[in-house]
């Protein structure tokens, strides 16, 4: 038996309305109909069993059955911060391999050497991916992408964080022992052009520890999958969980 769909809506009650792009996935793409059940998602970490009560031309109505906290979401709190690209396809993928791996925010920004520019259909877009790559990986919150104008806001953004990384393809050694860190960690990535001298002498300032991806310089997109991944191994999330504890 195939897992239940699972959908996001703004608000769950005892009766719920699905509609919009959701309600077009699940009539249109889908075929539910009356007594199919699904799981509803409002992006609290709860996830709602409904079984559909209802079916129209615009919206479907449906009863809530029941309700658990999701296990899918990751213990400690990491938050990818990356350069925005100028190939649509590659943010999209970089958010969706970031939600794939546990991440809970989501940064967008423009440095330096950026030479794209975010605007409010492309910020939409890539909330659109987060929340298709959450429903794919059995998620119970989609991350809401953010985006910060300038580098400085976007290293203000993740100010709480315990570990702060700051990935430079100049930095001759790693200033953070990534195979032991703990508790809540923030990435930052650049865009294509990379970062300046200037931006990391900004980022130490701020607390940031620059660290090295190796001797070979890796695509922004890469980098960002790459670094993630071995900072949710190094927290416990991948494989065996160590109880890395939260923000």
């Amino acid at each position: 038996m195939s897992a239940l769909k699972r959908f996001f809506v703004e608000k769950v009650e005892e009766q719920t309305v699905l509609c919009g792009e959701e309600f077009e996935h699940a009539k249109n793409v889908l075929r539910l109909g009356v007594g199919d059940e699904v799981i509803l998602l409002d992006n609290s970490g709860v996830e709602y069993t409904a079984v559909i009560a209802e079916a129209a031309k615009k919206q479907m109505l449906l009863n809530v059955l029941g309700k658990a906290v999701g296990d899918k979401e990751a213990l400690v709190d990491v938050a990818l911060v990356f350069g925005y690209l100028k190939n649509a396809d590659k943010n999209e993928f970089i958010v969706q391999k970031a939600v794939e791996l546990g991440v809970k925010k989501i940064v967008a920004f423009s440095s330096e050497f950026s030479s794209a520019y975010m605007n409010a259909n492309k910020l939409e877009r890539l909330n659109k991916v987060s929340k298709e790559a959450a429903k794919q990986c059995m998620r119970s919150v989609a991350p809401v992408v953010e985006y910060a104008e300038t580098l400085e806001g976007a290293l203000h953004s993740v100010d709480g964080y315990t570990n702060k990384l700051f990935a430079c393809e100049f930095a001759t050694e790693s200033r953070a022992n990534l195979a032991q860190l703990q508790g809540s960690t923030a990435i930052v990535i650049g865009s294509e052009g990379g970062f300046s001298r200037a931006e990391e002498e900004l980022a130490a300032a701020m607390g940031f520890a620059s660290i090295t991806l190796g001797k070979r310089i890796l695509r922004a997109e890469t980098a960002a999958v790459a670094l993630t991944s071995v900072v949710m191994f190094s927290l416990g999330e991948l494989g065996e969980n160590k109880g890395a504890g939260t923000k």
